[in-house]
């Protein structure tokens, strides 16, 4: 007897959608959240300390507002669909305030004006990323529902990523470091601007082609605290969260402590500056392809574990390879493919817990979900920060000093390789227990494929009943 399976098809411009939508609020929230600590820090003269202070008071709005809107979002209902007006209508207001992080409208010289309008954007560009950024995060959960569909709609989001990747890391490197000055280069001034308009634009113009389960606005959503009641309880959930905090931690790291990195220790310019980065795009794009072949077959977790486990090898490797720039481009090659694993089943992972949850209440939560996620998670962001800054200057690192100590660098590798290595080998740890796995998750599945076939059914007949009255 053939084996039940679950056929299910996007269309091609449906995956073109999402991923330039996820790709472009990447680049937003991406450059937004790294190059910021950086550039106020180092180009604007800020302390570090009082850095690392806005990021740890950042953590509580961070932690809460999630929830908040996570909930706001799966209650809304409108004839544009749940999730499509916050995207369409937010997109400008993201742009916007990504522009103005890059322009203090104080007195710079004026520290505590600077400190308050450090915190101030914080606040403000999370807030917007936040909105529309729980919505690209869940999607995929929405839009498909098997692994082999989820895995080829991440490959789209990856491809077109690879050009936001650049983007989001190259752009600021390369007019941000190589240039042994403290001054800010004017053309990063501008390029800040030219992606903050397009990444919107592109943000509102995808929006018209993203797909949303509609049937899902006849349901009874929960109270706000039944709401996160019922998602603590999801285990599975909590499971994947502990090992999302670390790897949270791992990558802030290292997408903040880059900048340190190519600046001081590598001590790149001009194009150089960029290579390193350049080289973990190729490889992720080319490695997520043959990654999501093995998804099919190996299912999620295991790839996932095996990329946690591989970067974070690669990354000691890198502390004793990375001090010369061309065995670096050996660790950068290997962490690469650790990351690519590790980026292209993180979703994948988080909408089995959604698909679960469904078992047990009977709807689709899937902002509730990425709100609660960040509510548990996002503080990783202050943490890392503030550890990575903590770090570099108990090794005696000096803001505005053009050179270092043999002793600072020594702390900018620590901070870079081995404690986000240590952070992704625990999460792997972690993942070793989570459950949604194997062929009995498979059944599920299944179950949950015909649960979604009636409520279509029962949307239709509402549609119907609805236009005949």
């Amino acid at each position: 007897m053939k084996k039940e399976e679950i056929v299910e098809f996007l269309p091609r411009r449906t995956k073109i959608a999402y991923g330039s939508a996820n790709t472009a609020s990447n680049i937003l929230s991406g450059i937004g959240l790294s190059a910021i600590t950086f550039f106020y820090n180092v180009k604007l003269g800020l302390s570090a300390e009082l850095i690392g202070i806005a990021w740890l008071i950042f953590a509580v709005w961070n932690a809460i507002n999630d929830p908040l809107f996570g909930i706001l979002e799966d209650k809304t209902k409108t004839q544009m669909g749940r999730r499509v007006p916050y995207i369409r209508f937010g997109a400008p207001v993201y742009g916007f305030l990504f522009i103005l992080c890059w322009f203090p409208l104080v007195d710079i010289s004026n520290e505590t004006a600077l400190f308050a309008y450090f915190l101030l954007m914080l606040f403000l560009f999370d807030t917007i990323f936040t909105i529309i950024g729980l919505i690209t995060y869940s999607l995929p959960a929405e839009m498909a529902l098997t692994a082999r569909e989820r895995a080829s709609l991440m490959v789209y989001s990856t491809f077109i990523g690879a050009i936001g990747y650049i983007v989001q890391f190259i752009f600021p490197i390369l007019f941000l470091t190589g240039d042994n000055s403290t001054e800010v280069n004017p053309n990063f001034y501008i390029a800040m601007i030219v992606i903050g308009v397009s990444c919107s634009l592109v943000l509102f113009v995808s929006s018209f082609f993203l797909k949303e389960n509609e049937f899902t606005q006849m349901e009874e959503a929960l109270g706000f605290f039944e709401a996160i009641k019922e998602t603590l309880k999801n285990k599975p959930f909590l499971i994947l969260e502990v090992s999302v905090f670390v790897l949270l931690i791992t990558s802030t790291i290292l997408t903040s402590a880059i900048f340190y990195y190519v600046e001081y220790v590598l001590r790149l310019s001009g194009f150089l500056t960029v290579l390193p980065l350049l080289l973990i795009f190729i490889t992720i794009f080319i490695f997520t392809y043959i990654f999501s072949k093995l998804v099919a077959k190996k299912g999620p977790k295991k790839i996932s574990i095996f990329g946690l486990v591989f970067s974070a090898v690669s990354l000691i490797l890198l502390y004793f390879i990375g001090w010369n720039f061309f065995t670096a481009i050996i660790g950068f090659f290997l962490i690469g493919i650790g990351l690519s694993a590790v980026m292209l089943t993180s979703q994948i992972l988080f909408a089995d817990t959604i698909d679960y949850d469904e078992t047990r209440t009977g709807k689709r939560r899937e902002t509730t979900y990425s709100g609660v996620e960040a509510l548990l998670t996002k503080p990783a962001i202050s943490i890392a920060n503030w550890m990575f800054l903590t770090i570099i200057s108990s090794f005696g690192f000096k803001e505005g000093s053009i050179t270092q100590s043999d002793s600072a660098l020594f702390g900018i590798m620590i901070g870079f390789t081995i404690i986000p290595a240590l952070f992704a080998l625990f999460g792997a740890l972690v993942m070793k227990f989570f459950p949604l796995d194997g062929p009995e998750w498979i059944e599920q599945k299944l179950k949950i494929s015909r649960l979604h076939e009636q409520k279509e059914k029962e949307y239709l007949e509402y549609l119907k009943k609805t236009r005949q009255s």
